[in-house]
């Protein structure tokens, strides 16, 4: 099956997503997104793995600016339960605690708890979960990661500290390349851009509507450049070789004032 980049290291939650995607494939970690874009679009790898949208976050936008980049497509998707627990020293007692290290996205999706329970430490923001345990140098230090990234001499909370406990993450596998469009899907990602004028955007999901092709997500995001302009990030439920999907996609196409397909998964 190749090989495939994704955030690492060993123990991160794309790494659990890549190994569920690509599991027949030697999986390379990689420090950042870009990183994991970068190395699938200059042929070190031939599959990546990324995360794209969180039930609680939203969109992970920065990773929905590479794909929209273009050279790449989604072809295969999973959802996996984000479970969070503070990782500390063995022996550490959460109330002498300074610092607390995970990605931005964990960290958000924990602030409650550590409102309540940490009120005096600083959240400290890293490339991703798993190299928050890197940043463990004393029993002051604490990490928010998966209870599968601890490592020798660190221990995980016995309960998840997410502020919700429907936390789920959904990961697309992307390749190089454009989609192959003979290939049935059960979903098809897209984003568009309207013109900047009252009922534009409405006039666009119209199409779909009328198709009766239901939306499972849209998100909206800035376009650089241009204020007050939005790009619009849409999941739809179907077939990518069905001419209903076909016909509405060619509507849309024509009415959007740009067009990218994403992936069809």
């Amino acid at each position: 099956m190749g090989t495939c980049a994704y955030l690492g290291p060993e123990g991160s939650f794309s790494h659990k997503a890549a190994k569920i995607l690509a599991g027949g494939a030697e999986l390379l970690p990689q420090r950042n997104f870009y990183m994991v874009i970068r190395a699938l679009l200059e042929g070190k790898c031939d599959l990546a793995v990324v995360p794209v949208f969180n039930s609680l976050n939203g969109g992970v936008m920065k990773n929905l600016d590479l794909m929209q980049q273009g050279g790449c497509v989604a072809v295969k998707e999973t959802t996996i339960d984000v479970d969070h627990r503070l990782i500390t020293m063995k022996g550490a007692d959460i109330s002498e605690i300074t610092k607390v290290y995970s990605h931005p996205q964990a960290l958000d999706q924990c602030a409650g708890y550590i409102m309540k329970n940490l009120p005096y430490a600083d959240t400290v923001a890293v490339s991703s979960t798993a190299y928050g345990l890197d940043m463990i140098k004393s029993a002051s230090d604490a990490a928010i990661a998966s209870a599968d990234a601890v490592r020798d001499g660190l221990v995980a909370g016995k309960e998840n500290i997410a502020d919700e406990n429907s936390n789920r993450t959904q990961f697309l596998l992307l390749r190089k390349g454009d989609l192959d469009l003979s290939v049935p899907s059960k979903k098809v990602y897209i984003s568009v851009t309207t013109i900047h004028a009252p009922g534009a955007l409405t006039a666009l999901l119209g199409i779909f509507g009328m198709a009766q092709i239901n939306m499972s997500k849209i998100e909206s995001r800035p376009i650089k450049d241009k204020p007050g302009e939005f790009r619009f990030f849409i999941e739809l439920e179907g077939d990518i070789t069905s001419e209903k999907m076909t016909k509405a996609l060619e509507s849309v196409r024509a009415a959007a004032q740009s067009f990218s397909l994403l992936g069809a998964y």
